[in-house]
Formats: C-alpha cells, structure tokens, sequence
C-alpha cells in the first residue's frame, strides 16, 4: 500500500490551508526529514517533513491549490519494492477525508505536528460513522441548525462538501436539525448580514472592484465575530503620563553600546515599555492574569504578552514569552525579530499562539483613544493611544504634560469591573514611574 501524506493541521483551528508549492517532484526519492513541500495558513507558511522513505509516486493537489481541507490526501509515496508507474497512474486516495487515528502520518508539520482530531470530528453512532462530510461542511451546517443526513453529498465517494450546504439552504431541501435535549449551554447564532449579491445590488454595477477574502481575513473575521457574540466585554480607561518615561527612555537609548557594526545594542520604544508594564502588572495583580474555561479559571504563573503586528492582508500577535522576567532591552530585540519574522510569514505556531494576554497600539497613527476586542484565549487587551503634550493641573497650578490614554477590554467572566481597574491602576503606576520596571 502507498503511504498517504495528508494535508497537516497546523494549529487547533486550522481547517484548511494553500498548498503553495512542491519542493520535490514527482519519481524523486524521498527520505524521512526531506522537506516536500509548503503551506500557507492563514498566518504563516509552513514546511511539510517526510517521515517515511521511498518515491514520490503521485502528487494529488498541484501547487497552488487553494483551501486544501485537512486530513485530505495531497500525494503518495511508494515504499521499497512497490511499482510507481502503478501507483502514479491509480492516484488512490485522491480525495478521501482521513481521520488522524486511521492511518498512520506520512508526513508531519514542521515545527510542530497536528493535534489529534483538532479539526476532524468524531462520531460515536454508527449511523452518523457512515456520514461524510467537509470539516467546513460541518461548520456551516451547525452554524445554520441543518441536519447534515438530509444533505446529499456531491463530493468524491458522496461526501458532503461546502457547495451542498449551500445549495441545501439556498433551496430549502434541508432539515433542521433537532436541538439536544437540555443543553448546558447554547451554541452562539452566528450573524451572517446580508446575502453577497444582495449587498452588491446596493451598488452601481462596474464602481467597485471586487477583492475576494483570503484565508487570514476570513479567519480573523470569523474569530473577531465569535468574541463579540460570546464575550462579555467591559471597559477600562486611564491617562497616564509619559514625560518620566521618555526622559528614561532618551537617556537608555544615549548610554546603549554599540556593536562591531557600530550600531547600537537596542533602542527602545515605548511599546517595549508599555509590555514590561503590562506584565509586571499582571504579576502584581495575579486574579487578573487568568483565562476562561467553562469548567474552571486558568491562572498563569507567567505573563506571555501578544503584540499585535500589521502584516499585509491582515494582522497578527507574536507573543514575548515571561516578559515580566526579560530585561527592556531583550524585549525590544525579540519584538523586532518577531515583528520582522511576521511580516514575512516566518512564524511559527507557537509563537503567535495562546499568551495571557496582548497590547494592540495605534499611537503610531496618532488615534488617542480606541477599545480593542478581546482575542480568546486572553482575558484581557490593551488598546494604546498616542502620547500628546495636553493641559494638566498639578499641584493647583495648570501645566503641560505628555499624556498617553490607554483601554482595558475585559472579558467580564473572568475580570470584572473592580479587578480591571485594579489592573490598570498597577499599569498606571509602572509607566508614570518607570525604574520600577528596572529593579
């Protein structure tokens, strides 16, 4: 039998990917740690590794193919002694949906490999067994309340794929499907607007351009829409004073070394001291470094602060990892690396995923104030504004100071009103008094 390379799934919420490009071709010898090929999430693009000898017999889905689901079969490699010529001309497998538990990987996501039935669901009954169907078929139909048994597949072997979904709402052929009985808790209604072509007859036909979604959109669409519907949100607002911090800052960046090049170490930003702050913070307010579950609250031992960071096409939120234990001047190294890693989409998974909590800053494009929405798993974000010289009273007497505001959003399940201001209370006090970040 040929060994199957399956399209990996590269986080918990991957459903499907691009498949970029090949990096080995059709009747190449393959060895276990060769590179095969890359993918493109939403966020980065990946290396498949071989973990399996032999000969790359068939590549099912060319380069370039768009939406690959997971777990589908993107090419065969002939073990020893099989005939390729056979196996190139049957092409078995094309298009079979494999559950991870059912074969063995050919192939593996590298750096890390796909979580077990992260994105393939897994049915208990025999009848619902015998039920095929697209991961994102499935979402859809759950998201409408349809009963994926009155669907007739279109896809190879019957299964039911996004068209028939679609076409099953479109045309009222659909069941709905029947709500379990006493649920803990109801599945959110997600907001579908109105229909494409209704919203287009708005418009004057040839006065638009019309700019198909890519994956990162429609993934931070989807996501940004679930944590509105589901979160609680409550916000935090403070004016804090920059004028300390920047004279600190001035005088760190003067006194930096500098390298064989000639440059210098570091240069801090006042984002790298905003994420200090925040860490430090969380550390001094614990209750408020948490994240929800709906069976217990998990308190982190350490603060891991996602920033975010614009990349074409969308954004992103590489994560510093315990910034409450990194000097500023490792934290400025790490955002830059990160930053620029980023942009190029050289993450990997495990620096942009999960993190306590995460600093989303505008300042740069001078908005003064802004209400971020909280990223799950996170419990909390803070949105920062420009730093602006503004009248002050101090003392009695009206003076001139650099004034930053910044928003707390909370999740209200996990932090709520007297603990975010808490919170921002402590934040406050490390930016209006910044050698307390340095000791």
């Amino acid at each position: 039998m040929p060994i199957e390379i399956l399209m990996p799934a590269l986080s918990p919420t991957m459903e499907k990917g691009n498949l970029a490009k090949w990096l080995k071709k059709e009747g190449d010898k393959v060895k276990s740690g060769d590179i095969l090929a890359e993918i493109e999430t939403d966020k980065a693009t990946m290396e498949v590794e071989a973990i399996d000898e032999g000969v790359l017999a068939k590549i099912i889905v060319p380069a370039g193919t768009q939406d690959v689901a997971v777990n589908q079969v993107i090419a065969l490699i002939a073990s020893d002694g099989e005939d390729v010529s056979a196996i190139a001309a049957g092409g078995a497998g094309a298009s079979k949906p494999v559950a991870p538990q059912a074969a063995a990987p050919a192939a593996v996501a590298s750096p890390v490999a796909a979580p077990v039935g992260a994105t393939v669901s897994q049915a208990m009954t025999p009848q619902a067994s015998k039920l095929f169907a697209s991961p994102l078929a499935k979402r859809i139909a759950k998201e409408a309340g349809l009963d994926l048994a009155s669907i007739v597949g279109s896809g190879p072997h019957g299964r039911i794929v996004e068209r028939d979904v679609k076409a099953a709402l479109t045309g009222g052929t659909a069941k709905r499907a029947t709500p379990p009985a006493s649920p803990a808790i109801a599945a959110p209604v997600m907001a579908t607007g109105m229909a494409d072509e209704t919203v287009k007859k708005l418009f004057e036909a040839g006065s638009y351009e019309e700019i198909p979604h890519d994956s990162m959109r429609k993934t931070i669409a989807r996501r940004l829409l679930e944590a509105k519907q589901t979160i609680p949100h409550f916000y935090v607002s403070a004016d804090c004073e920059l004028d300390a911090l920047l004279a600190a800052r001035e005088q760190i960046n003067t006194s930096a070394p500098k390298g064989a090049d000639g440059k210098p170490a570091y240069k801090l930003s006042v984002n790298d001291f905003v994420i200090k702050a925040l860490a430090i913070a969380l550390m001094r307010v614990p209750d408020a470094n948490v994240t929800w579950t709906e069976g217990a609250m998990l308190k982190h031992k350490h603060a891991d602060v996602g920033v975010a960071v614009t990349i074409p096409g969308g954004l992103i939120t590489p994560i510093v990892r315990k910034a409450e234990l990194k000097s500023l001047s490792a934290i400025s190294n790490e955002m830059k690396d990160l930053a620029a890693r980023a942009r190029n989409r050289k993450l990997k998974p495990e620096e942009y995923q999960g993190g306590s909590t995460a600093v989303s800053n505008l300042g740069m494009f001078g908005v003064k104030n802004f209400q971020a929405i909280v990223n799950p798993p996170h419990a909390t974000i803070l949105a920062v504004g420009a730093g602006e010289q503004r009248a002050v009273v101090k003392n009695g007497q009206l003076a001139v100071a650099t004034v930053m505001t910044v928003t707390f959003s909370t999740d209200h399940r996990a932090v709520d009103g007297a603990l975010g201001a808490e919170l921002i209370a402590a934040f406050k006090a490390l930016i209006e008094n910044p050698v307390g970040m340095l000791v």
